[in-house]
């Protein structure tokens, strides 16, 4: 039983990990709050090359002005 929680115990520590991974990595699109255009994509991930032009399908929306 013992076995069992430790096992369990591991694998949602493995499973947060990934998720916040993942969440911290999503790129951030700054959005002029005047134009409610593209200003600037920030990106977080090692080889992600995203740009106003070349939009992600998830990021996180930031007003900049």
């Amino acid at each position: 039983m013992k076995f069992l929680q430790i096992t369990f115990v591991a694998v949602t520590l493995v499973f947060t990990g990934y998720i916040v991974n993942a969440a911290l990595s999503i790129p951030d699109v700054q959005v002029s709050y005047s134009t409610d255009k593209c200003v600037k994509v920030i990106n977080y991930a090692e080889g992600d090359n995203y740009s106003c032009d070349n939009m992600p399908t998830k990021f996180n929306h930031v007003w900049a002005q």
